[in-house]
């Protein structure tokens, strides 16, 4: 019996960037029942139209996969484009001063202020208590603003009382509460862990959290992305997409990455309150079957674990330096968790910064593999910002994934605080891009927006991988030069392989029969094109399983 093959839909008159090796390019797709049936020539797909197909004549138009974003906070994110005082990644203390004041004038008295973003290296410039800075601003709100990292918060006298953070108050497991030297008073800096205390104070409500999911699938869709990883999150935010999702209203492939501690909430959650979150927030497009580990900080703040002193280093030498002092978990316990988590079947994403980190994380991927075999989950090393050579070609070796987060690959505004306690040497062996490809690791892309990323843009991120410059020439020169890589090399880290950290190989990433008809349509082709015109880049369409979520 011969079965006629029809499709809903049928776009055709494009140039189609499959990447399928199989059949790279063609110039029509079609698509029945979300999913695409065909790829090929114009004739050919137009064939498997009837009377009820719809037609799209794409003009020439470039149409290849819908992209991800595999390392994002986007709830964190929308919410700070909604609801805070919000001043950049590249504003003076003074400038976010000011957006307190003009916030606290429209504010009612005790109503939280939160926003940001500062960097620690000007607010330790100041020479002025952090907290009295804010008390100068306004004594009637308490104000919690984020750094530039989302890793330490600024507090005023009134967020610390309302808080009950005092002399008292004991450090947080891999968190510090800065105090004076002399009383012991918190100064209202708070680092790493310790901003779980405010986070757990001061929480968005319900409505927020839904305006922020609506916020978050539209801004996604206009930037051609169809799917991504959230890096951390708890039971409410979980509850926020799931409500989305099963009103037919999230329109992203989406992965929920539980944190065990996080810096979202107090306190360490059990391997069985991890199984419930899963099981009880699994729905159509909601994948939760991941988790979050901390391993260390971040650079600037001389949190980060590296195997060398950060510089300048006035009181420490090759004699006295430990490289464990900044692991956040203790290389046994690590191992041990990355063991049982992939026991149960949960793919583990591990924070790690530096260097020192970075190996942590590969020798508890490697106890995990002694222990179970090869489960075949493939575990993420977080960011990989600095891999020391010795375990360049370990990714491979052991099948894990190096995620590449945030966008510090070219010049930014974090990049003199690389500099400052890092060095021009090792700030310029940051994401090794190339160096990890040529050793056969798979690599993923992730914007960490909000975190040391203005915004989820993949586009300036995909041209920043190209020349290791700033697109847009904001700051000059360039990062680890020897590290950029072609267009080719680049686009699946943003595709195919994003989708596999999802564990979607199969549904999504590529435009070939079978999967899932998640697209975008561009004015041009990206190939041919400066860096500076691929960071430019406006889709002018983004399908999500067959269907138009965006058109411009």
């Amino acid at each position: 019996m011969t079965v006629t093959l029809t499709a809903d839909s049928v776009w055709f008159n494009a140039d189609v960037l499959t990447l399928d090796p199989g059949q790279p390019r063609a110039s029509a797709i079609a698509i029945h029942g979300g999913r695409i049936v065909a790829v090929g020539s114009d004739q050919d797909i137009l064939n498997l139209a009837n009377a009820q197909t719809r037609r799209h004549d794409l003009h020439g138009r470039f149409v290849m996969p819908g992209l991800f974003d595999t390392h994002a906070h986007p709830l964190l994110g929308g919410l700070r484009d909604l609801f805070e005082a919000s001043v950049g990644q590249n504003a003076s203390i003074q400038k976010m001063l000011d957006a307190v004041i003009e916030r606290a004038a429209k504010t009612k008295a005790e109503r939280w202020i939160t926003g940001g973003a500062w960097h620690l290296g000007q607010l330790e410039a100041t020479g002025v208590e952090p907290r009295l800075l804010l008390d100068a601003c306004t004594s009637i709100h308490p104000v919690a603003l984020t750094d530039a990292t989302y890793h330490h918060m600024w507090l005023n006298s009134a967020a610390l009382a309302v808080c009950g953070i005092d002399a008292s108050t004991p450090d947080p497991a891999g968190g510090r509460i800065v105090r004076d030297a002399v009383s012991g008073e918190p100064t209202g800096l708070l680092l790493e862990a310790a901003t779980a205390i405010v986070r757990d104070v001061v929480r968005p409500d319900a409505d927020q959290l839904r305006e922020a999911v609506r916020y978050v699938r539209d801004s996604f869709h206009r930037l051609g992305l169809v799917g991504f990883k959230d890096a951390l999150v708890d039971e409410p935010y979980l509850r926020a997409y799931h409500e989305a999702d099963v009103a037919g209203a999230l329109d992203l492939h989406a992965a929920m990455h539980l944190g065990r501690r996080s810096t979202l909430e107090l306190g360490v959650k059990s391997f069985d309150e991890l199984e419930r979150l899963r099981v009880q927030y699994q729905s159509p497009h909601l994948h939760n079957s991941f988790i979050k580990l901390f391993l260390d900080g971040v650079a600037p703040s001389r949190t980060a674990a590296f195997l060398q002193p950060y510089l300048p280093c006035d009181d420490c030498s090759a004699q006295n330096f430990d490289p464990d002092a900044q692991l956040l978990i203790d290389p046994e316990t690590l191992a041990q968790e990355v063991i049982e988590f992939d026991r149960r079947g949960f793919v583990v994403k591990m924070h790690a910064v530096g260097d020192r980190a970075v190996r942590a994380g590969l020798d508890a991927i490697e106890a995990a593999r002694h222990a179970n075999g090869f489960s075949g989950l493939r575990h993420e090393i977080g960011h990989t910002a600095f891999i020391d050579p010795v375990d360049m070609g370990r990714f491979a070796a052991l099948g894990a994934v190096a995620e590449m987060s945030p966008r510090l690959w070219f010049p930014n505004p974090v990049t003199a605080g690389q500099y400052a306690v890092l060095g021009p040497a090792r700030t310029n062996r940051c994401h090794q891009i190339k160096s990890l490809l040529d050793a056969g690791a798979e690599l993923s892309y992730g914007s960490d927006w909000p975190a040391a990323a203005a915004d989820a843009n993949p586009w300036i991120g995909l041209a920043g991988m190209l020349t290791r410059r700033n697109p847009f020439g904001l700051f000059e020169g360039a990062v680890g030069a020897d590290q950029a890589i072609s267009l080719e090399q680049a686009l699946p880290l943003f595709t195919t392989s994003a989708a596999r950290t999802l564990g979607l190989e199969a549904v999504t990433g590529a435009i070939a029969p079978g999967k899932s008809a998640d697209l975008v349509v561009l004015d041009r082709s990206l190939q041919g094109q400066t860096a500076r015109d691929i960071a430019q880049t406006q889709p002018t369409m983004t399908l999500f399983e067959g269907r138009v979520v965006f058109e411009r």
